[in-house]
């Protein structure tokens, strides 16, 4: 019987050299001399069992890239082998009527979804993320595959390990009982169950056929943890479904952004899928100057988790939509007009104030935010040594002239000789040679950054203080 399987298997490997070798004559890479000893490779092991892989084998060799001659000669790789049963109910459900309607590229990425680098035995898998051949379309980076070791091996939520271990010369094949699909950020949200609230959440805003098909994105994903402390004993069904939209769109950005992009920017703004004031794109502060950190309040646990349609990173915390306040507490560059709006001399409690939803009397705002250099440059004009040398009224009334109420103004609302009705008085605004605001004293501010966007109004960053009349 030994004979007669030797026989196969040396048949089928002379077919397929004769087969590959006259599609590629100037590539004798896929098998050595006839004569060489016999191998005990990734492919031979496929070979050997056929009558149960042969739509595997069938996969390889249709697949762009000549991955049979890679698994044969080259590695070590694991593998995890999914059987013809497997394999036939993979093409049903996507209405393949067999292999050769697969597309090419298409089934070499999910094939090599499959392939794992170096040689990984069962006892070193753990739960946790590891990364596979395939190439996310959407990040060009390789495919993160989360393995799941709390019960067996599981693998992305869909498939698991029958038969472990399988030795060969160039690595190891794990049998699995279902063909690992590429995985979409919905498919990572399922797999871990560190993210079970979340992926009810999105259920319940109907966001997770978006994070499936749509994108690519960039999720912020809050674990278990973090939505327990957001809900603080309230059901997640107690959220109005358009706020909880809201919210969960908060944690999404456009395009790809990689943890090493974050942290080349150092801080700064991006943007994210849910609207503010206005129905403009929602801001969101980043900070990287100890960890990750998101609009003060939420930092990345885990970083850089890759799907074929975008890339996760977990966060810690949920992270709530942002009032103007928020971006003034998140940013230190904002800290000394952090300091002034809480002076505890203050007769306006300009947080509460600020603090307003939108769409409540007097929000939205447009808050013109002096810088702290903006601020010691007041000083030295003034002549004092801190905020407390100025005097309750004038710091009052001076804080006034940087917020409008009522109206969410973007840059582009601004024009030559518009005057800005600010809670303290009107100033007037110029755009020509570049945004500038100018108070009552001729004293004249750049507009030094724009648009950066709450839920309750608007913020626009300026690098001189602006002063009520002298």
């Amino acid at each position: 019987m030994n004979k007669a399987n030797n026989l196969f298997k040396s048949f089928l490997m002379l077919f397929i050299m004769i087969t590959l070798v006259s599609c590629d004559d100037d590539d004798g890479t896929f098998f050595n001399d006839p004569g060489q000893p016999d191998t005990n490779t990734i492919i031979d092991f496929v070979l050997d069992n056929f009558s149960d892989y042969n739509l595997l084998y069938e996969a390889l060799l249709k697949a762009d890239g000549r991955l049979a001659v890679e698994l044969r000669n080259g590695g070590p790789y694991t593998v995890f082998a999914p059987n013809n049963a497997a394999f036939s109910a993979f093409l049903n459900a996507n209405g393949f009527a067999n292999i050769d309607a697969v597309p090419t590229d298409v089934l070499s990425q999910i094939l090599l979804n499959h392939v794992v680098s170096g040689t990984v035995e069962s006892t070193q898998l753990s739960t946790g993320y590891i990364s596979t051949l395939a190439t996310s379309s959407a990040a060009n980076l390789p495919m993160n595959m989360y393995v799941d070791t709390s019960s067996g091996v599981t693998l992305n939520g869909v498939s698991s390990v029958t038969l472990a271990d399988n030795l060969v010369d160039n690595g190891v094949v794990h049998l699995v009982d279902a063909v690992i699909g590429l995985p979409s950020i919905a498919t990572h949200a399922v797999a871990n169950p560190s993210f079970t609230s979340l992926v009810a959440a999105l259920d319940a805003a109907g966001l997770v056929g978006t994070v499936d098909t749509g994108g690519p994105f960039t999720v912020l994903a809050p674990d278990d943890a973090a939505f327990t402390t957001f809900l603080d004993g309230a059901a997640l069904g107690d959220i109005p479904v358009d706020a909880l939209t809201q919210v969960l769109l908060n944690h999404v950005m456009d395009g790809v952004t990689l943890s090493t992009d974050l942290t080349a920017a150092g801080a700064g703004y991006a943007n994210t899928l849910a609207t503010g004031a206005g129905g403009n794109s929602m801001s969101l502060y980043f900070n990287t100057s100890s960890g990750v950190s998101f609009n003060g309040v939420s930092t990345v646990a885990a970083a850089d988790v890759v799907a074929e349609n975008g890339v996760i990173h977990a966060v810690n915390a949920v992270i709530d939509l942002p009032t103007v306040v928020t971006f003034a507490l998140a940013d230190p560059n904002f800290s000394t007009l952090v300091a002034a709006l809480t002076d505890s001399r203050l007769t306006t409690d300009f947080v509460s104030i600020l603090s307003t939803a939108d769409g409540t009397d007097p929000a939205p705002f447009t808050v013109f935010a002096p810088t702290n250099d903006a601020f010691g440059d007041l000083l030295t004009e003034l002549s004092a040594s801190g905020l407390g040398d100025i005097d309750e009224p004038t710091l009052n009334a001076t804080l006034t002239y940087h917020v409008v109420g009522g109206a969410n103004v973007l840059d582009s609302d601004l024009s030559d000789g518009f005057t800005v009705p600010t809670l303290g008085g009107n100033i007037t605004a110029n755009v020509t040679g570049g945004a500038t605001l100018t108070d009552a004293n001729g004293r004249v501010s750049n507009i030094i950054a724009t648009n950066v966007q709450a839920a309750n109004g608007v913020i626009h960053a300026i690098d001189k203080v602006i002063l009520p009349p002298l």
